[in-house]
């Protein structure tokens, strides 16, 4: 063997020194590789765990964002139905005034009567028919206006009219009729005041031409006698059943 061949010769100590870093080297690229390999692999399924758990809390969000706004909505359908309800009542109710209203503006003359004799009733206790509608009650009973007014008439003789009334009141309607009281006992008014339905202004009697306590009740279209209408009637029409 010559020099040269001796010298390019590597010795076998040395061969397994370089053996054995390449396999080192071979070794710890495969460790790297699985290691990323398995980091790549774990971290894919991580991500996509994590963008289902977004997803379902958007829903979730969404839904209950969708179920406020429909209760909001209802809620305010409610409250518009309710408020067109009442404006829809009150509107029927000022557009037809009920029987309750009417009859507060008229009242029966007294309280606690009874009938007796009637408007146009013929007998010889009347020189011609009678002029309107009798209520029998006790001496002292209170008479209330059975209408708003002003007293026109008020005093003995019939307040003008006749001493077949005794004491007597005629009170002057806005509606241009009027009612008369009659054979009272008592009066509380005098002509010239303005007295309200309900109000009392004197006390039932036996005066005059009666055969008995009770009050003479008329409606007229004058002041004055022999202008009455059925009194009973009218009283009817403005809501009062006597």
């Amino acid at each position: 063997m010559s020099q040269r061949a001796m010298f390019h010769l590597p010795r076998p100590s040395a061969l397994r020194s370089r053996a054995a870093v390449l396999a080192a080297g071979l070794g710890a690229s495969m460790v790297l590789g699985s290691g990323a390999a398995f980091a790549a692999g774990t971290s894919a399924p991580a991500a996509a765990g994590s963008a289902t758990a977004v997803d379902a809390s958007s829903a979730v969000a969404a839904q209950a964002l969708a179920q406020s706004k429909a209760a909001d909505a209802a809620k305010t359908a409610a409250v518009a139905k309710a408020a067109a309800v009442k404006s829809k009542a009150a509107k029927s109710k000022a557009a037809k005034p009920t029987a309750a209203k009417k009859a507060a503006s008229w009242v029966k003359p007294v309280t606690g009567y009874t009938l007796t004799a009637s408007f146009n009733q013929g007998g010889n206790m009347w020189s011609s028919k009678h002029s309107g509608q009798d209520f029998a009650v006790p001496v002292g009973t209170p008479v209330k206006a059975a209408h708003s007014g002003v007293v026109v008439k008020a005093g003995p003789n019939g307040g003008g009219d006749g001493p077949a009334y005794g004491n007597a009141i005629v009170v002057k309607h806005s509606n241009g009729t009027y009612a008369q009281y009659a054979h009272l006992s008592k009066i509380n008014v005098t002509v010239g005041k303005s007295v309200k339905t309900g109000q009392s202004i004197a006390r039932s009697g036996n005066t005059g031409n009666s055969s008995g306590p009770h009050l003479h009740f008329e409606i007229r279209t004058t002041p004055n006698y022999g202008s009455a209408v059925n009194p009973a009637a009218y009283l009817r029409s403005a809501g009062v059943t006597i």
